[in-house]
């Protein structure tokens, strides 16, 4: 089993992310835990993370938020990379959840499961 470092970047009030941290644990993983909502990643964090997701900023948009819908984004929206990122950046509840990171991989934990492809 690798020892890579393993990182969740979690919402303890989503129960996806709840979810998803304790399908981690019951795998012997104790991530470093990220409350990004405390703890906003900045833009560049936000690009490594897209990179290692494999996907542009938007499609880690959450689009019902209130605060994208007082912001005027939709899905359909075409803005430069930065703008998405920097958008992200300042508006944290708008990063859907979770995301865990293990050495050069991620994958978004929608559903749950879909992270065991990176332990």
């Amino acid at each position: 089993m690798t020892t890579a470092k393993t990182v969740i970047y979690h919402n303890p009030r989503c129960s996806k992310s709840r979810e998803t941290l304790q399908l981690l644990r019951d795998a012997g993983v104790e991530p470093q835990i990220v409350e990004y909502l405390k703890d906003s990643p900045d833009a560049a964090t936000l690009d490594a993370l897209c990179r290692k997701l494999g996907i542009e900023p938007q499609a880690l948009v959450r689009f019902k938020e209130d605060q994208a819908k007082s912001l005027k984004l939709t899905p359909k929206d075409v803005r430069p990379r930065a703008e998405w990122l920097r958008l992200l950046a300042q508006n944290p509840v708008l990063i859907e959840r979770p995301i865990v990171v293990r050495g050069a991989r991620a994958r978004l934990g929608r559903p749950p499961e879909a992270v065991r492809e990176i332990l």
